[in-house]
């Protein structure tokens, strides 16, 4: 069965760019160091890109511009793969945003995105490629990418320091798939961003009403087990992945934040709109402002009403059915890395959303719906360098998630 799920996800979910659109060197090998006196034994002198303590081998991208603030790695994960990974540090930030980027791009395509939105949001940024992607090693699939944001996750913990209550998982398109993976998995997690996010694989072809087993990324089943604020974020005129999935996935998330439907954007064009970055801004400083998540206690949880919800409505139609119940049971649980929360629950079948309503949670009480959503259906030039930036770099392939020629339907 689990050949059968790769066969599906091969078809019509990864389109790594060939070729890459970058490359990775060794960095140059540091300098000897002095002669020790002749009584004391020589310590070997670490090999280029050697990293004592562990986090992967340093390396150098090629291809892309060189900046002080940004470390590239090698990093191994558990299923025998590579990835490469950047971390763009920002001095004096807080919170860490590690995102997981869309389908046909690749990190030298992500670069001077991951650092302006650095820079922006004054936040440290960890992208990576995902296994076959630019210069990571392996093939694509569902399962591979779960373990590579595993991979980078541990690396930001171990090597960068990085704190589970500090860390922000951002996932766009297909990259919404292992973020909510790992979120539904952390009990301590600060927030979650969900860009153009599907449901899962099978309801971007097909308006299908349950999970089957052959489905892959099934994020409407692990939404419900994020404990943590969820943005999300998709455009009204998506043609690749529609609009009610980005909606249906607001709803069926515990804790809310105001979500953003950017009127007349597509699947590959929403960093283009002011809104967009407006937004963010105006998410990850009330993040920041927020405490971080106490630990959790199961046997003391509510279930209760706790707190008003958003009340700024979508702008899209919903084709999906709001009260959908899994017919999942063989997918299997994979364990947590730190064994912290286990997620059994995921494979019950959901209850009514009009049953969950009263126990969702909101982060954010706007007073009226955004006015964003009545803006022009055209991209407009944002007043700084991020617009303008924007423009020249080429996110992702607009068929992205649609059957290949030669897949057989």
């Amino acid at each position: 069965m689990g050949a059968v799920t790769s066969t599906v996800a091969a078809r019509f979910a990864f389109f790594p760019p060939s070729p890459p659109s970058y490359g990775v060197e060794l960095p140059q090998p540091p300098q000897p160091p002095a002669p020790a006196p002749a009584s004391a034994a020589p310590e070997p002198a670490p090999k280029a890109g050697e990293e004592k303590g562990g986090g992967g081998a340093v390396v150098e991208l090629t291809g892309v511009p060189r900046r002080g603030n940004v470390e590239a790695r090698r990093l191994r994960t558990k299923r025998g793969t590579e990835v490469v990974a950047m971390h763009v540090r920002q001095a004096g930030a807080k919170l860490t945003l590690l995102y997981s980027h869309g389908n046909a791009a690749d990190l030298g395509q992500m670069y001077e995105l991951f650092v302006e939105l650095s820079a922006h949001l004054n936040v440290n940024l960890m992208g990576y490629d995902y296994s076959g992607y630019g210069q990571s090693t392996g093939k694509p699939s569902e399962q591979n990418t779960y373990a590579d944001i595993e991979a980078v996750y541990r690396c930001l913990i171990e090597t960068y320091g990085a704190a589970e209550d500090n860390i922000i998982l951002y996932g766009q398109s297909v990259g919404s798939g292992p973020t909510l993976d790992l979120a539904s998995r952390l009990t301590r997690l600060r927030a979650v961003v969900l860009h153009s996010p599907i449901l899962s694989g099978l309801r971007v072809m097909y308006p299908v009403k349950h999970t089957y087993w052959f489905d892959i990324y099934k994020n409407i089943d692990k939404i419900p087990l994020v404990r943590c604020p969820v943005l999300v974020i998709h455009g009204t005129a998506d043609e690749v992945v529609d609009c009610s999935h980005g909606r249906s996935l607001w709803e069926l998330a515990e804790v809310k934040y105001e979500p953003l439907w950017i009127k007349g954007g597509n699947h590959c064009n929403l960093e283009l709109y002011p809104e967009y970055i407006k937004h963010l801004k105006k998410f990850v400083g009330a993040i920041e402002r927020s405490p971080p998540p106490p630990p959790i206690d199961e046997s003391t949880e509510s279930s209760g009403p706790s707190g008003r919800t958003v009340t700024t409505e979508p702008e899209c139609n919903s084709s999906e059915d709001s009260s959908r119940k899994s017919t999942d049971c063989r997918d299997k649980t994979r364990p947590s890395i730190d064994q912290r929360h286990s997620t059994d629950r995921r494979e019950k079948p959901r209850g009514s959303t009009d049953r969950r309503d009263k126990t969702r949670k909101s982060v954010d009480h706007p007073d009226k719906p955004r006015a964003s959503v009545d803006q022009s259906d055209r991209p407009r030039k944002s007043i700084d360098r991020f617009g303008g930036m924007m423009k020249s770099v080429r996110l992702c392939n607009i068929d992205c998630f649609k059957v290949t020629a030669t897949s057989g339907s």
